[in-house]
């Protein structure tokens, strides 16, 4: 970052990420340079050098907010509450790209429960699922936190929402070694009539799996030949988010260094 004073351009980027940071609201970058009260280039410049940096962040409708530094800082206490406020970007881009209703769901008390969601942009496929709760056998997102270790079945039967729910217990291990071999998991019309979805794991550091992000949809648009596309966009937004709270696949996959190994 360049300036005639070199001390003075590293106080205006700390007034603007002070301001970003307080706003209890995203702020536009009109109002940045009116707080501020700096020329609308040198605001331009400090914002960009900001963004670079993971220390500001842009919704979709390009006001700024803190970046990924700051909700992976706040992330490391491992409050739930704060997953929502990490993942939201990620949510909004794979609403955007799909179109479809968008859920970020974790284990509750044996069922899993969906505690974000950005909704379809169709009016069918609108249902609000926030704060719901439904089986982990017969949802996407549940296959997913069953399948990697984020949740356990409870006991009983399990059971049948739909004609096409798995209710044996032998068939859904079957399932969920299917999502772990591709990385993704499908409900079917498993939990409603006519649902599709397709979900993705959330990691953080230490590769475990806390949360699984979903896409879901009518039958009638979420077609067997549209679903690893829309898979693939799931994982790849699932990979952004779970980066963001600290996951690395190399380091995970490493194998275990012997004790004296260089």
């Amino acid at each position: 970052m360049t300036s005639p004073n070199g001390t003075q351009a590293v106080d205006r980027a700390a007034q603007l990420l002070v301001h970003v940071v307080h706003c209890p609201e995203p702020v536009t970058f009109t109002e940045l340079t009116a707080a501020i009260g700096l020329a609308k280039s040198t605001t331009s410049r400090l914002l960009m050098a900001l963004e670079r940096s993971g220390l500001v962040q842009r919704d979709t409708r390009g006001r700024f907010r803190p970046g990924e530094v700051f909700v992976s800082y706040a992330w490391r206490g491992g409050a739930e509450a704060g997953l929502i406020t990490v993942a939201q970007p990620f949510l909004d881009r794979l609403g955007d790209t799909t179109g479809e209703t968008i859920n970020l769901g974790v284990a509750s008390r044996g069922m899993v429960e969906q505690i974000a969601q950005v909704d379809s942009t169709y009016l069918i496929g609108g249902t609000n699922w926030v704060g719901l709760s439904v089986p982990l056998h017969c949802a996407a997102l549940g296959k997913v936190l069953l399948a990697y270790g984020a949740a356990a079945l409870p006991p009983g039967r399990l059971v049948r929402r739909t004609g096409r729910t798995i209710t044996s217990r032998d068939a859904l291990e079957a399932d969920l070694a299917e999502v772990r071999r591709r990385g993704y998991a499908v409900t079917s019309e498993e939990l409603e009539p006519g649902l599709v979805a397709v979900a993705a794991p959330v990691y953080r550091d230490g590769a475990a799996v806390v949360a699984a992000l979903s896409v879901s949809g009518p039958a009638t648009r979420l077609t067997r030949t549209r679903i690893p596309a829309i898979a693939s966009l799931c994982m790849t937004e699932a990979s952004a988010l779970s980066a963001v709270l600290g996951y690395q696949p190399e380091r995970a996959r490493r194998p275990p260094q012997k004790e004296g190994a260089a």
